[in-house]
């Protein structure tokens, strides 16, 4: 797809097919949605999640921004778009799992580590300076250990989850339910290279979903 008529082509082929052999789905939904599962991760185009993870309509609740980030919990001014969509998708759909996916050749990821966007002004780079300037620790974490060459560009891509996770805990709403067990946090990072899916384990390293296609 190229541009927005391409965009209404594409619903023309959806009307006609997708939406007729699901309609028994669409029927259900009609009412409202249930999903079990949020999903908050990058607006970058090649990532689209219900297309990674193969999911119907109503199945995952998602959010997508810039690097896939989850700012901390904060009550001053200003709009918290994240923030409302995540209390909406725990205290109200009451989900099971948040999972925070990350991936590669992330734009986001590059500009924190890099800090392209440094003292630009809004409408030139500065909203989104100020974005990921959620991932300064992360920054100075990354280049201690890594430099700030190709590898520290990936590893910055893995910190900014284990960062949105560690904000996720900041949300009393959150830990309540993680702490009760009704809750899981999940990090996860897609690999557009090679499209292979890594998981986060509970000491924060990643590792195939799924082993055998990682050696193939």
């Amino acid at each position: 797809m190229t541009d927005f008529n391409d965009l209404v082509d594409g619903y023309q082929r959806f009307r006609t097919s997708d939406w007729r052999r699901q309609r028994d789905r669409w029927a259900e939904l009609k009412d409202g949605q249930s999903p079990k599962v949020m999903v908050i991760a990058c607006s970058d185009s090649r990532v689209d999640p219900a297309q990674i993870f193969d999911t119907l309509p109503g199945e995952i609740f998602v959010v997508r921004n810039v690097a896939n980030l989850v700012p901390p919990f904060e009550t001053g001014g200003g709009h918290h778009g994240v923030s409302a969509a995540l209390e909406f998708a725990v205290t109200q759909l009451e989900v099971t799992d948040v999972v925070v996916m990350g991936h590669g050749a992330c734009g986001g990821c590059k500009a924190a580590l890099t800090q392209g966007f440094a003292d630009a002004a809004p409408g030139e780079g500065g909203f989104i300076s100020d974005w990921v300037h959620l991932l300064d620790a992360a920054r100075e974490k990354v280049i201690a250990e890594h430099g700030d060459g190709p590898e520290a560009v990936h590893e910055m891509e893995l910190e900014a989850v284990r960062t949105s996770i560690a904000n996720l805990r900041s949300f009393p709403f959150v830990t309540k339910r993680e702490d009760a067990g009704t809750l899981a946090l999940r990090g996860a990072y897609f690999a557009i290279a090679d499209g292979i899916l890594h998981l986060m384990d509970e000491n924060g390293a990643f590792k195939p979903a799924v082993p055998a296609l990682a050696e193939a």
